[in-house]
């Protein structure tokens, strides 16, 4: 029975802070690269067609 808790246990992976800090952070890096090449793609087209 004790196997078994112990299998049980190993199956659960606890996500430590540091780790959902670093998905986090790529999440607000991609967005802000995004949302700058949408921009900068907005301000050529704007230049281009005038």
């Amino acid at each position: 029975m004790s196997s078994w808790g112990a299998t049980h246990e190993t199956e659960h992976k606890v996500r430590r802070v540091r780790d959902e800090v670093k998905d986090g952070v790529a999440v607000v890096l991609t967005s802000a690269a995004a949302s700058t090449l949408m921009a900068v793609c907005v301000l050529l087209l704007t230049k281009l067609a005038s």
